[in-house]
């Protein structure tokens, strides 16, 4: 019985610095990536066992990361892809930077993710559907960003959604008032001058006007 003890808890120890090491390369990746004239993460090293000791990590008690709290960093560059392989994150906290591109479709892997706070930032391209995965997710604040195209109604199925705010961008279409986009008010959408406005009980199709 003892060997079988001390054989399960090297598989954890094994598991559990694959996982950490895994997400430390996804984490390293975003560091090459973009500009830090601040170096906040200068204590990202790769040669650390696990990223659960560098700055602005947060870690559970199985050393998996579930936060990473970037806010206000003067920060620029584009997101990477690799962000989705943190599967465990639950707090994705990137707000007030100067990144720019697109949402990576990838950020729809986070299954674990409560919150995903973007705002402030310089990124462009549409909304991904892929963000309606996020089925724990109770916070989504894109506003302030050059965001275009329409709001991908598959995110009105986040029955979790409490705040939603992509206001200031260039959003166009219509407003989804299905699922948890019922309760938002007109202030979650403002400043989206090519918006056309929610959908009517079906006489406003999603699809109306143009929308590029």
């Amino acid at each position: 019985m003892a060997i079988w003890v001390l054989f399960h808890l090297f598989l954890c120890l094994v598991l559990g610095q694959t996982n950490a090491n895994l997400e430390g390369n996804a984490l390293f990746q975003l560091r090459i990536e973009v500009d830090d004239p601040e170096n906040v993460l200068q204590s990202w090293d790769p040669t650390l066992v696990d990223p659960c000791t560098w700055f602005h990590v947060t870690c559970d008690a199985q050393n998996r990361v579930t936060r990473l709290d970037l806010g206000n960093a003067k920060l620029s560059g584009k997101l990477v892809p690799d962000l989705g392989k943190l599967e465990h994150l639950q707090y994705l906290e990137l707000y007030m930077n100067s990144f720019v591109g697109p949402i990576p479709a990838e950020l729809g892997k986070l299954k674990n993710l409560l919150s995903l706070d973007l705002y402030q930032n310089n990124l462009t391209g549409s909304i991904p559907p892929s963000l309606a995965n996020l089925s724990k997710l109770r916070i989504l604040r894109l506003n302030n960003n050059k965001l275009t195209g329409r709001i991908p109604r598959e995110l009105s199925k986040l029955g979790k959604l409490k705040k939603l705010d992509v206001s200031n961008n260039d959003l166009c279409g219509t407003i989804p008032t299905t699922g948890s986009f019922s309760k938002f008010t007109e202030n979650s959408f403002k400043n989206n001058s090519r918006l056309e406005g929610p959908e009517l009980m079906g006489f406003v199709r999603y699809d109306v006007g143009g929308c590029n």
